[in-house]
């Protein structure tokens, strides 16, 4: 109880004014007090390099201001607090200034992480060295070895450009969010300002937006939901027939069927759009030349017929994939189950609809759930169909068959209002992660996982 903590203080002290110098001289830990310390002589080299500092220092600027003479960091960062005070061509660039400053802002946190590892590295060696067990000290020393450090080493690069690729953007377009960057505010001839969860409360306060978002969410859930399960569902009734020992030559039947899924989902969107035209259509004209039809059926310019045409296209695209996928689940089901379950009398029906059903819908559940979410933003099967019409003049900027993506499409790239376009991102993202970890959190097939 009474071990002298003098060690553990010095190091500590040490390591949080030059990284890694406790571990260095204190320690004895040299490689690992060298990596410390080229982590602070990066850091501060490149805010140093990048900036006018050194000139500073010497007396050479005199109106010295972070907007012009600051490093990496601090110019980012001031970047990011302002976006900006000079407007015009010559002027800030409000959105380079905010991707630059959550550059710079991961680059600090990065740092950072590892100045917090300096100290706890530190305060756990010297917490070591007064330990009177000096064999304990000679075991730590041994585990920063060479094996342990390469695969930090080769990980690091794959992180960084993981973070510059995939964070930085997803950062970036919820930050967005709390801007007004808009057609009114294009830079550089405009500057962005923050404006707070004013484009949030625009949801609420403005009727025709609040009549929009609920519209379209609504058909945006309905939409995602009949696309999957009716795609599940005709897949799982072809996976059935094609496992029957009654049919014949099943390879050509599959062959034929999976065509839908192998042809680009593109190009036969394009196809079905020019099939289904209400004016020159050849789907129209051919019902008119048989004599079914007296007039022309307005399958992609009445809302409601628009609709019931997109979900048999998206059935006709979409079932092959469980068709395929149904299949192999049912080749691996054990028969015997099913012959014991006839044999103490179960029909036809009990055995498919307690039996089969429940199993195949425990083994596929998890892709059930992704597939939902992925038609949730099916961007390509409105926008190359339909293009989110017809148009509907009681909605802003949306189309009667618009989903969530398809209008967010069109805020950014026909309206140029980046920072509503940015609030439904987010509004996606928490209703598909609500709604994704809800139910893989009550999937047992997940659960098992």
């Amino acid at each position: 109880m009474g071990v002298n903590m003098k060690n553990k203080h010095r190091m500590v002290l040490f390591s949080a004014l030059l990284w890694g110098s406790g571990q260095f001289f204190i320690a004895k830990q040299r490689r690992k007090g060298r990596l410390f310390f080229l982590t602070q002589v990066l850091m501060v080299g490149i805010e140093l390099l990048t900036g006018y500092w050194p000139n500073y220092f010497a007396g050479q600027i005199r109106n010295f201001s972070l907007r012009l003479h600051g490093g990496f960091f601090t110019r980012g960062l001031w970047g990011l607090i302002t976006l900006g005070r000079v407007e015009g061509i010559k002027g800030d660039h409000s959105t380079i200034l905010l991707i630059n400053g959550i550059i710079a802002l991961l680059g600090l946190a990065a740092f950072s992480a590892l100045y917090v590892l300096n100290i706890t590295d530190a305060c756990k060696q010297g917490a070591l060295l007064d330990c009177p067990d000096n064999r304990r000290i000679e075991k730590s020393n041994k585990l920063p070895g060479k094996k342990k450090i390469f695969p930090y080493l080769v990980l690091t690069p794959a992180a960084v450009i993981i973070t510059l690729i995939v964070l930085m953007p997803i950062i970036f377009s919820v930050v967005i969010a709390f801007t007004n960057y808009d057609s009114n505010h294009l830079p550089p001839a405009h500057l962005v300002d923050w404006v707070g969860i004013e484009n949030f409360m625009k949801l609420v306060s403005i009727p025709i937006w609040s009549k929009t978002f609920i519209k379209v969410l609504i058909w945006t859930v309905i939409w995602s939901a009949a696309a999957t399960f009716s795609t599940y569902f005709m897949g799982l009734l072809q996976a059935l027939m094609l496992n029957s020992r009654h049919v014949k030559h099943k390879s050509i039947f599959q062959s034929i069927y999976i065509l839908p899924w192998a042809i680009p989902g593109m190009i036969s969107l394009l196809v079905f759009k020019n099939l289904l035209n209400g004016q020159f259509g050849p789907v129209n004209q051919f019902l008119l030349d048989a004599k079914i039809l007296s007039e022309r059926i307005p399958f992609l310019t009445d809302p409601v017929t628009a609709k019931i045409s997109i979900l048999a296209v998206n059935l006709w695209l979409g079932f092959p994939a469980f068709m395929v996928m149904l299949l192999g689940v049912l080749s691996n089901q054990e028969e015997s189950l099913y012959e014991a379950a006839k044999i103490d009398g179960a029909g036809k029906f009990q055995v498919f609809f307690r039996i089969k059903l429940p199993l195949l819908m425990y083994a596929t559940a998890p892709l059930i759930i992704m597939n939902l979410a992925n038609n949730f933003n099916n961007f390509g099967a409105i926008y190359f169909l339909t293009g989110g019409g017809p148009v509907n003049p009681d909605l802003q900027f949306a189309g009667d068959t618009d989903i969530l993506i398809s209008w967010i499409y069109k805020l950014t790239l026909d309206q140029r209002m980046f920072s509503m376009a940015a609030v439904m991102n987010i509004l996606i993202f928490l209703f598909i992660a609500v709604i994704s970890v809800w139910n893989f959190s009550r999937t047992n097939a997940f659960k098992e996982m």
